[in-house]
């Protein structure tokens, strides 16, 4: 058996990021950002009113209340007429600033005059209430550095600053594969030692879930031929293969078997130092390059193989940095026992936060590698 860390290792060894692509930024939302980006106009461009309300010279009601001429208004989008001694134009958030305005009297704090004026209440002072240009990015300002992992707000500052587009790495595509005789998936009474296909399902809602595209390879029956095949034609369609089943010791797994007809570089055949998820093969298939995890076919057992192999490889190859697991301190509700067995243990668990505050952890009652329903 080799330690998990060690197997991660081998696994991060064949995933290098994808070859960065332009995206439109309405595309790019989880991608991670190949270039920096830098601003190419300031944001505000120019001076604009943060409040609904009065534009004004602030020397004009530093003694308020003041009575002023209203001489028109400016909207969004649109400008004003200048702001001349004893004047004001209303003035909507988001609108430029009239010229000879230094100043904005929120509408709250004025009420209605005689004959076209308005009397504001209380004095404001030079630039109160107005958004300054580049106040929030300077042209030439660094929005994006590479590396950055595109949340909403960097979208939104990506299409303030007039960058329809970004450098990206790529969502890897990830092929998902069963095998075996057993499986069927057309939802029909199942024939005597016939199973549902789970894992696939699982396994391509885990990819989706991780922010991959999710390729559906289908189920291969245990042919060496159609798998070889399979395998092949999945090498030239994703940018990472996984299967499920068939990577054990058994005379019928039959996807140990193939590996070695259709991998360049060798087969690493794995007996990982975990618990469930110990059996685990690594290539690179030939001629694509692209790399494949065979995850053992026991359902509970290809989701936490997925969760500790494949996740690492997703993020590897979209630019990501590796996944870091939390560590929390937890009470548990009750002992948790194990032999001395030299594995990692990973139990499915419920954590809950308790009425005091704490966090509070219980192992589910179903721990075997099938109780995907305890998992559930």
């Amino acid at each position: 058996m080799i330690p998990l860390q060690a197997a991660v290792d081998l696994v991060l060894g064949c995933c290098s990021p994808l070859q960065p692509t332009s995206s439109a930024i309405g595309d790019a939302l989880g991608c991670v950002a190949a270039t920096q980006v830098r601003a190419g106009a300031a944001v505000p461009a120019f001076a604009n009113s943060a409040m609904d309300g009065y534009a004004v010279r602030s020397s004009d009601v530093a003694l308020a209340p003041a009575t002023l001429s209203v001489t028109g208004t400016a909207t969004a989008g649109t400008g004003g007429p200048a702001v001349g001694p004893g004047e004001a134009v209303r003035i909507m958030t988001g609108a430029p600033v009239p010229a000879g305005a230094d100043a904005v009297c929120m509408v709250e704090r004025t009420r209605p005059g005689e004959a076209a004026t308005v009397v504001v209440e209380e004095a404001v002072g030079r630039g109160e209430n107005i958004r300054l240009p580049g106040e929030d990015v300077r042209a030439g300002q660094v929005v994006v550095e590479a590396g950055t992992v595109l949340q909403p707000a960097h979208i939104g500052v990506l299409a303030a600053v007039g960058s329809p587009r970004v450098d990206v790495y790529p969502r890897p595509v990830v092929g998902v594969m069963s095998t075996g005789d057993e499986l069927a998936d057309d939802g029909a009474a199942l024939r005597p030692g016939m199973i549902h296909d789970a894992n696939r399902h699982a396994l391509l809602a885990a990819v989706r879930a991780n922010g991959a595209a999710a390729c559906d390879l289908g189920i291969i029956p245990d042919d060496l031929v159609q798998l070889e095949a399979a395998l092949r034609s999945a090498g030239e369609q994703c940018d990472l293969v996984l299967t499920s089943g068939g990577v054990s010791v058994g005379d019928l797994d039959v996807v140990r078997l193939v590996l070695d007809r259709v991998a360049t570089g060798g087969v690493h055949r794995l007996q990982v130092a975990i618990r469930p998820a110990k059996p685990l093969a690594l290539a690179t298939l030939a001629g694509s390059g692209t790399p494949l995890i065979g995850l053992p076919g026991n359902p509970v057992s290809a989701l936490v193989a997925f969760a500790m192999f494949a996740v690492p490889a997703i993020r590897a190859l979209g630019g990501h940095a590796p996944p870091e697991i939390p560590r929390l301190v937890a009470t548990t509700t009750h002992d948790l026992l194990r032999g001395a067995d030299g594995k990692v243990h990973l139990l499915r668990s419920r954590l809950v936060v308790s009425a005091t505050g704490s966090l509070v952890v219980t192992a589910v009652a179903g721990q075997a590698s099938h109780h995907l329903d305890a998992m559930a």
